[in-house]
């Protein structure tokens, strides 16, 4: 599979990425058999790049990928993960579950917020130790939202040492939304930004601002969150978008969208995965999956042709807006 180096750095990522919040039992359980499995896959894929975070399953995520990577050489992969939650252990003895959090796993450990330079550290010495690793490659601050001054302040510094000691190879910003990450990039010298939901076929809030300035300072995007909570998967009533029901109109739109991919012969989920390399600061994809199949499945939309007669039809509808980059076929993907 086609690589990247992010941010002109060192660090290199796959065209399309593994995101594990699924084998750190986002929403339901899965068996530590079928999260090895899944990973097993990825890589049987060519997939190299691995993304991770100790909000996923409260530290489970990361113990699973780090045990699915053991014993395959250091330097043929990719790991990224986060700080600004640090996992402290439940003063209710970890009575109850997670889900309210999102993870069908014990209520073990509470997320307590920090984005100081000492929490940045203890952040990462945390994760290298449940993930059996001497360094990762890739650290981002996650969903700085409500702190973004002491994530500039503190916790971006503290990240920048790092990087320069070789601790980590390359430093970002993963989030839901484009306004703060596009700050970032403009008041700090990080590698790469985490763009989740915001550049789809379905939506492209991050092309307005973030993605023109990380193309412009020689910045990577990796994008998550393609198919926009599952909408883009198989648009219908009831159907999530941002991890609730869709509203109506953008149910519509999606449905709208379905209407001219099936036109062409093309899945929706295939047009989706294509249509963010578009765009040139986009480094790679980034896909969660809970199953060998669904790693398959997504490989293989990946690999499905898109003609640009569909992207022509889609900006006819008004579905995406006159200039809005997206893929010239035909595409050599993965």
């Amino acid at each position: 599979m086609r690589t990247t180096t992010l941010g002109g750095g060192a660090v290199e990522a796959t065209r399309l990425a593994l995101g594990c919040a699924g084998i750190g039992n986002l929403y339901r359980p899965v068996t530590d058999e079928d999260a090895h499995a899944t990973v097993d896959a990825a890589w049987d894929a060519g997939i190299r790049t691995f993304d991770t975070a100790p909000h996923y399953g409260l530290g489970l995520s990361e113990r699973r990928l780090g045990a699915a990577l053991r014993g395959r050489p250091r330097d043929t992969y990719t790991v990224s993960t986060k700080v600004g939650r640090l996992l402290e252990p439940n003063p209710q003895d970890g009575h109850g579950d997670d889900l309210a959090d999102g993870f069908a796993v014990p209520a073990t450990h509470r997320r307590v917020w920090d984005f100081t330079a000492d929490g940045v550290l203890r952040s990462l010495e945390a994760s290298l130790d449940r993930l059996g690793l001497d360094r990762v490659d890739i650290a981002l601050l996650h969903d700085p939202d409500d702190h973004a001054e002491q994530a500039l302040r503190e916790a971006y510094p503290a990240l920048e040492r790092l990087r320069a000691e070789g601790v980590v190879g390359a430093i970002g910003v993963g989030m839901n939304q484009s306004a703060l990450p596009a700050r970032f990039l403009r008041e700090t010298d990080i590698d790469v930004v985490l763009l989740a939901g915001r550049y789809t076929l379905l939506e492209q809030d991050g092309l307005a601002e973030l993605l023109p300035e990380a193309a412009a300072r020689g910045r990577s995007v990796i994008v998550g969150g393609v198919f926009n909570s599952g909408l883009l998967t198989a648009p219908k009533p009831g159907a999530t978008y941002d991890y609730a029901p869709a509203p109506r109109p953008v149910l519509d739109r999606a449905l709208r969208l379905l209407e001219v991919t099936e036109r062409h012969g093309v899945p929706l989920r295939a047009a989706a995965l294509r249509f963010p390399f578009g765009h040139p600061a986009v480094a790679s994809v980034l896909t969660g999956a809970r199953s060998p199949e669904e790693v398959r499945d997504t490989v293989e939309q990946l690999g499905r042709p898109v003609p640009d007669a569909l992207w022509d039809e889609l900006r006819a509808e008004g579905l995406l807006a006159e200039g809005t980059p997206v893929p010239v076929a035909p595409s050599k993907e993965p």
